[in-house]
């Protein structure tokens, strides 16, 4: 197997045997410089991969001796053997040591990265001390609070209100929040309301034909009434004309029966006596023609008594439509009146329940989609508290009696009031009885549904008594450490116990006021071991 770098080398001393051979010591000297040129250039393209021909040897070695071609020489030797290769440059070279260390080195990183906190805490377990904790606790006034009757409750508002729509249909208008204050009266949110208004538009227009109608037939009943006054003054006219022409029939009768009498004794003509005679039939002409007008006069007076009473009868009938268009527009107004949810009371906006576009109803079922409210608010003004007193307790409270209310939110300042009323049936199931506590005096501080817990007084000294009571810090007795006559505990800061010197009054049932060191809140030790110093690193012991 020829060696790295072979096929060149074997080349090269192929070709300069084959040139000895060929010249010899004949050939001259001045040829061996371009023999040893050609050379080189054969060793150059067999470098690069370019097999040189036999006869372009032997030509260039003819032309070197200037002689006839000898015989082939034997070029086995210049074969290469292609069984085993060399490596390529650029090709796969051996891999190098240092990446395997790195990527040993970089994964004993994330291993110690990945388990430093299990490591520690094993650390931490074995060397550290192992303690268990408390927390100071920050007694408010109304749990020290024991020489009275004690209840929770809340706090409530006796004029309450959730506030719908008396007719159904969809919201087209809400004009409130939560806490939104409204005034009585206020608008709160409106229904749909274009088609009753247009109704109510109607009804009115209604109104007014009715009234149109009714002064129509007061005048015409006016009329009817003037004319009758006109036709009963011609009846008394014409029954004066008839009394008239009765009386000068009275005496053209009168005078005739005379004349009668004297032509009997001839003391009148007869021509005087047909004048008289004449003058009576003429009487009477007149009074049968004055007795006809009269007659035709009341006739005529009893037409207008009758449509006197026709046109009264319009009149009552005008005034009857009035009455039915009023009521109708009465009607419209209030079917319109029912689209405006207002307030019924001065107050707060505590929960809004429904918005624009959906529907409401006052008869809202379960299974409706409908909203039964839009609005619930409260009167402010009637807060009251409501507390539930079991029924052992229920001799401590009287009507009238103090009692201290403590706000959950606000417990070191209490409120007082008074109790306003007991109700008369109790709870069976919770064996309760509830009572409401009137406020003494409210701020803006109370809302409704805040938790309370309320201190029924038996006596008025109470009231000064637990108004001056303050909130302490109570701890474990057993958290307390003496050290030089130094009472303190051992407060833990990120696992580490700390040195806090106290000042600590009464003990009670295992439990320690501290007057002095504490705000409560802290989280102390609980029986620190006596080698526990300032400053020393503990382990908290898990609960169980």
């Amino acid at each position: 197997m020829p060696e790295q770098g072979g096929p060149p080398r074997a080349l090269s001393e192929a070709y300069n045997s084959l040139v000895t051979n060929d010249l010899g010591d004949s050939q001259p000297c001045a040829n061996s410089d371009g023999a040893a040129a050609r050379a080189r250039a054969l060793t150059r393209e067999s470098a690069h991969g370019i097999r040189p021909s036999p006869w372009a040897a032997r030509s260039r070695t003819d032309r070197l001796s200037g002689s006839m071609p000898a015989p082939e020489p034997d070029l086995s030797a210049l074969r290469i053997d292609r069984t085993t290769r060399a490596p390529r440059p650029g090709g796969p070279r051996a891999r190098s040591p240092w990446l395997a260390r790195a990527a040993l080195l970089a994964a004993l990183f994330f291993a110690a990265w990945l388990f430093q906190r299990p490591v520690r805490e094993f650390i931490d377990r074995m060397r550290l001390v192992e303690v268990e904790v408390t927390r100071a606790s920050l007694r408010n006034p109304s749990a020290s609070a024991v020489s009275g009757a004690a209840a929770n409750g809340y706090v409530v508002a006796r004029t309450r209100a959730a506030l719908s729509a008396d007719t159904p249909g969809r919201l087209v208008e809400i004009n409130v929040t939560e806490g939104s204050l409204v005034t009585e009266g206020d608008i709160v949110a409106r229904l749909y309301f274009d088609e009753y208004e247009a109704a109510l538009a109607r009804a009115q227009a209604d109104l007014e034909l009715a009234r149109a109608g009714l002064t129509r037939a007061q005048a015409e009943q006016e009329a009817a009434a003037a004319d009758l006054l006109r036709r009963h003054a011609e009846g008394s006219v014409a029954q004066a004309a008839v009394a008239e022409t009765e009386a000068d029939l009275d005496l053209a009768r009168s005078d005739h029966q005379r004349s009668s009498r004297l032509f009997e004794r001839g003391h009148v003509t007869r021509a005087q006596l047909d004048a008289r005679t004449s003058n009576l039939a003429a009487g009477e002409a007149r009074l049968s023609a004055a007795q006809a007008r009269l007659a035709s006069a009341l006739a005529t007076a009893e037409q207008g008594q009758s449509r006197v009473l026709v046109a009264a009868a319009a009149s009552a009938e005008a005034g009857a439509r009035i009455d039915l268009a009023r009521a109708t527009r009465d009607q419209a107004q209030a079917t319109l009146e029912k689209t405006f949810v207002r307030a019924p009371f001065s107050g707060i906006v505590v929960q809004k329940e429904a918005e624009v576009g959906e529907v409401v109803s006052p008869n809202s079922q379960g299974g409706s989609r409908a909203r039964g409210s839009v609005v619930t608010m409260v009167d402010l003004a009637s807060l009251e508290v409501q507390a539930n007193v079991p029924e052992t307790s229920l001799g401590a409270v009287v009507v009238g009696a103090p009692a201290h209310i403590y706000l959950d939110a606000w417990p070191g300042q209490p409120y007082t009031g008074r109790i306003d009323r007991i109700w008369p049936a109790a709870d069976r199931q919770k064996a309760t009885v509830e009572v409401r506590i009137a406020f003494d005096s409210l701020d803006e501080r109370l809302r409704p549904d805040m938790g309370v817990r309320v201190v029924f007084l038996e006596s008025e000294n109470e009231v000064d008594a637990q108004a001056a009571a303050v909130a302490v810090v109570m701890i474990d007795a057993r958290a307390l450490v003496r050290v030089d006559d130094r009472a303190g505990v051992f407060e833990v800061d990120r696992e580490t116990a700390r040195w806090r010197e106290v000042v600590v009054g009464a003990e009670r049932m295992g439990r320690m006021t501290v007057e002095k060191g504490l705000e409560g809140g802290e989280t102390i030790v609980l029986d620190p071991p006596a080698s526990l110093g300032d400053g020393d690193r503990i382990r908290v012991k898990k609960e169980s």
